[in-house]
């Protein structure tokens, strides 16, 4: 597929709380919170596909998954695409890059343009 993805300037109000709950299942209660604000406090920066599957150690999921699915017929209707929300990772520590928010987005756009620019809110645990 060569179709160029859209993407919104911020993500949107209700990644947030996604975020959130799955971050609960990862961290303290107490981490989630300053994770997420920080999150809803960042700029995106653009990062390849490709780079953030390798950092978070995640598999490409196949375009026939249905969440992927969604985000092929966004791709393709034209629809803007909300950016991921990342929590760096730590490679000292063997510590992936976690997906908070947008895994699927990421690999749809991945069967779009594996070298396309994806925006991302990043946040790192203080």
């Amino acid at each position: 597929m060569s179709t160029n993805v859209k993407w919104k300037s911020k993500a949107d109000q209700h990644d947030y709380p996604a975020a959130a709950d799955y971050l609960s299942l990862v961290l303290d209660p107490d981490d989630v919170d300053k994770v997420v604000a920080a999150l809803q406090h960042a700029d995106p920066r653009s990062y390849k596909a490709k780079d953030l599957l390798r950092a978070s150690r995640l598999p490409l999921l196949p375009e026939s998954d249905p969440e992927v699915m969604k985000d092929l017929a966004k791709i393709r209707d034209g629809d803007e695409l909300s950016p991921v929300l990342l929590v760096r990772g730590d490679a000292r520590h063997d510590l992936p890059l976690v997906v908070a928010d947008g895994y699927h987005r990421v690999c749809a756009s991945y069967w779009t343009d594996e070298d396309a620019e994806i925006p991302a809110q990043l946040a790192g645990m203080k």
